[in-house]
């Protein structure tokens, strides 16, 4: 049960930093929004779309903002395992000489941006799997455990874009949420323009505003309280069958496992301490559907064929199952 001061307390921390991401990144208020879910359901969330939307922005915003450690790894096809989660050396120094020595790769952090992750081949990918599961990484046969909070905000380009790889069932399963980033409007691009080239070299980023106004402590703090988040058994019923009604859907080949169930509630609580709630509604389920499933079905080869989009089909999945009333 959460008590209502610390409910008006989690909204007053969430909305300062939605205000602070919002001095770095114009527009993009969905993405935004689910970046929060992310961080709130404690998930690692898949981004999407073409070069240049400000998806490493956005990263690099919400790390300064947390005031939490990051790190970044630009995916390329000649990645290595070791190259992510680390490897060891042999020590030629001190007391410790001719022994191997741990080196830890940049996963050991809070926030790990995977950049362009559909770059790497699939072992390379395959190395997060341990990490983003078990939020642990082992290294010569010892297992170290990952700092707290952690998140891994991953961005690839669209899969048909030249040199990229499909991300494997398997890891795309770990993904909280996949999340797909668009043009900004008109309005929007033009005061990006003015934001990034107004006193200020081609190189740097507009972060300079963005102050921290949460710690790791704070980030623990609301993800306890995500988990406190009344779920009535109705809508933990509904959120089940929109999942089931995926895997005998016409277009779709393969539908979303248990897992999606379980995401689907975690992001509805989550969107629910967002919006000063202690209980979900099947409003929330609904509007965390498409994030929460597009990475987890497949679609079948004729819809594929017939240039069919997926959210499209996923939307009519959705509207099929009857949501109860409270």
């Amino acid at each position: 049960m959460i008590k209502p001061e610390e409910l008006k307390l989690a909204t007053q921390w969430l909305h300062a930093l939605r205000s602070e991401i919002a001095r770095a990144v114009v527009g993009q208020v969905h993405v935004v929004e689910q970046m929060l879910v992310a961080v709130v359901a404690s998930g690692h969330v898949l981004v999407e779309g073409v070069p240049g939307l400000g998806k490493t922005l956005l990263a690099r915003a919400l790390a300064q903002a947390l005031r939490l450690q990051y790190a970044r790894v630009q995916f390329t096809p000649d990645l290595m395992p070791a190259d992510v989660v680390g490897h060891s050396v042999l020590d030629d120094t001190g007391a410790g000489l001719g022994r191997l020595r741990v080196r830890k790769g940049p996963v050991f952090t809070n926030l790990l941006l995977a950049d362009e992750i559909n770059r790497a081949p699939a072992k390379t990918q395959s190395a997060l799997l341990e990490v983003m599961q078990e939020y642990q990484a082992t290294l010569e046969g010892q297992t170290l455990p990952l700092p707290r909070p952690f998140l891994v905000m991953a961005t690839q380009n669209p899969v048909d874009t030249e040199g990229t790889y499909p991300l494997p069932e398997a890891q795309l399963d770990r993904f909280l949420l996949q999340v797909r980033i668009g043009y900004p409007t008109h309005d929007e691009e033009t005061a990006v323009v003015q934001l990034v080239t107004t006193g200020r070299a081609g190189h740097e980023l507009p972060l300079e505003a963005v102050q921290p106004v949460l710690d790791d402590v704070q980030v623990l703090e609301l993800q306890r309280l995500c988990g406190l988040v009344h779920a009535d058994a109705k809508v933990i019923d509904y959120a089940v069958r929109v999942v089931r009604a995926t895997r005998n859907w016409p277009g779709l080949e393969v539908g979303a496992g248990p897992r999606g169930s379980v995401a689907l509630v975690r992001t509805a609580r989550a969107m629910a301490l967002i919006n000063e709630r202690d209980f979900i509604t099947p409003d929330d389920v609904a509007a965390q559907a498409l994030a929460v499933l597009r990475h987890r079905v497949t679609m079948a080869p004729d819809a594929q064929i017939e240039g069919r989009d997926l959210d499209e089909i996923l939307q009519a999945a959705l509207e099929s199952v009857e949501a109860p009333r409270l």
